[in-house]
């Protein structure tokens, strides 16, 4: 591809051309003899680099590829774009432009190379500090049910047609953002849902194209420290970047920090919630009790009239159900596929109901952090269970506060804790636990403490009383338990599954045995 091509609507600088070449001007654009280059690869990694490649320098916390620009270069890279004053006088060959961020430059580059992909699809993204990762499967659940092809991008996996791929981040860079638009686009996906972290709006990962939906879930303090927002206020600034960038914004409008969210949005505006301002509402909300199971049932009104019953209890499953049912209704569906589909629909470690037992109730939720486990215990208390209890572990080479916090959480709000292990790292998980209970002695909850976490589980299951909600928490959808940098294999269901095979199998040796002791005229 032209590198005139690739650098439409981007502003730069030549620093350095190659000799014979005419003079460097301001803008690169009217220079043909730069314009005309051909450009075989975008690389932005520095161990990637590949003859005849336009290389996009990038910083990170720990490593800034500006400062290998030499390697780059000897490595085959025909272009490079930095926003430092660098020059190769070892390499005359090479062209060196400067812009004012190449993290915005290359997500304008990539939308170019791959051809603007999002332009042949309708693009929804989602932001806020809870509810994304829900939210994007009940859309992607309702839209596919109505008949279209949805692709997905999110915390957990991109999905492609039948192809899953693990997550790295929850948005990825622009460059792997636009190769999976790209992909999603050639198997036919007429739809794009995704989630938008308030890292990837500040680092332009989204730049290069415009969403046809901006959403905004809720906003809570979160991310905010080393390596993340430096405050609150940039925090929620960052999230407000998506409204300058959609044509549509679907909002909560009950959130608190809702208008400041929205300041300069550049877009038409759309409320959900549950007080009357909103725009689509949910009215007369009921908690939905069943053998195993927990959920919640409201009205819908406004933009949308129906009765909705959802499969996941909470408050927070409301707004979930709500974002979709706004988002959906601008795709024509009918009620009766926003019903079936919101009743289906299940997100794997988000309030994931495992059928284990009719006499009690058990399920995995990924909260990892204060915040989360206080929400989902709170949530969980609404259905008035005869004893809530709470599985959980800390993650190793995390702060220590987080440990007390979580320990006092579930020593307040659970009736009994199953204090044990999850991601020890580096650490030992005696010593993560031991932190665990200098916040949980905060609290008088009772509480026991099991080190292995398949034992942790097979305890909870094994002491499960009638009308027990039973929350594991914490990995979610991991499906790996790491130690010593080393990621073990290890998913809660397959545990809950081994732990009912072993069960069903020690009552068949059991009964075999009682038989036996019977035929030989002894019972044991």
């Amino acid at each position: 591809m032209k590198l005139e091509e690739l650098l439409e609507g981007v502003s730069y600088q030549i620093l350095q051309k190659p000799a014979g070449e005419q003079e460097a001007k301001e803008n690169g654009a009217a220079d043909k003899d730069i314009a005309e280059k051909d450009i075989l690869a975008i690389v932005f990694d520095n161990r990637k680099v590949t003859e005849g490649c336009l290389f996009v320098c990038v910083k990170g916390m720990k490593y800034d590829s500006h400062e290998h620009v030499e390697e780059i270069a000897a490595a085959g890279a025909k272009v490079i774009v930095v926003e430092q004053e660098i020059t190769l006088p070892a390499y005359p060959e090479v062209t060196v432009l400067k812009v004012a961020s190449t993290r915005y430059a290359m997500a304008f580059i990539a939308a170019a190379w791959y051809h603007h992909p999002a332009e042949k699809m309708k693009i929804i993204g989602i932001t806020g500090t809870k509810g994304k990762t829900t939210t994007t499967y009940l859309v992607k659940s309702i839209l596919e049910n109505a008949g279209h092809k949805v692709g997905l991008v999110g915390t957990i996996e991109i999905i492609i047609g039948k192809e899953h791929i693990h997550a790295r981040n929850t948005t990825p860079e622009s460059y792997v953002l636009q190769e999976y638009f790209s992909r999603m686009a050639e198997a036919g996906c007429d739809t794009v849902v995704m989630e938008v972290s308030s890292q990837a709006l500040m680092l332009h990962r989204t730049q290069g194209f415009v969403f046809d939906y901006g959403i905004f879930t809720n906003l809570e303090p979160d991310h905010i420290g080393e390596g993340e927002h430096a405050s609150f206020e940039e925090y929620m600034a960052c999230k407000g970047l998506l409204f300058r960038q959609c044509k549509v914004g679907i909002v909560n409008g009950d959130d608190v920090h809702c208008d400041k969210v929205l300041e300069g949005h550049t877009c038409s505006i759309e409320k959900f919630g549950l007080s009357d301002k909103n725009d689509l509402r949910a009215t007369n909300l009921h908690l939905v009790k069943k053998p195993g199971e927990l959920g919640v049932a409201f009205r819908a009104e406004g933009l949308l009239n129906l009765d909705v019953e959802v499969a996941t209890p909470g408050k927070f499953s409301v707004y979930n159900a709500l974002t979709a049912m706004a988002i959906c209704r601008h795709f024509g569906v009918s009620d009766e596929n926003i019903k079936k589909a919101l009743l289906a629909a299940k997100v794997k470690g988000r309030i994931e109901m495992v059928k284990v037992s009719d006499k009690f109730t058990l399920l995995i939720d990924y909260a990892h952090n204060a915040m989360a486990l206080e929400s989902l215990l709170k949530s969980l208390k609404e259905y008035e269970p005869h004893r809530l209890v709470c599985v959980f572990g800390c993650g190793g080479n995390r702060s220590k506060i987080r440990r007390y916090e979580m320990g006092e959480v579930s020593g307040n709000l659970a009736d009994f804790t199953i204090i044990t292990s999850d991601n020890p790292r580096f650490e030992e998980p005696q010593a993560i636990i031991d932190d665990i209970k200098t916040g949980m002695a905060k609290t008088n909850g009772k509480y026991i403490e099991i080190c292995d976490r398949k034992e942790a589980i097979a305890y909870a299951i094994d002491h499960g009383e009638e009308g027990d909600i039973i929350v594991l928490a914490g990995k979610g959808h991991e499906d790996y338990q790491e130690i010593k940098g080393v990621k073990y294999p290890m998913d809660e269901r397959d545990l809950i599954a081994d732990i009912l095979k072993e069960r069903a199998d020690r009552h068949k040796h059991t009964i075999g045995e009682e038989r036996h002791g019977k035929i030989c005229g002894y019972h044991y």
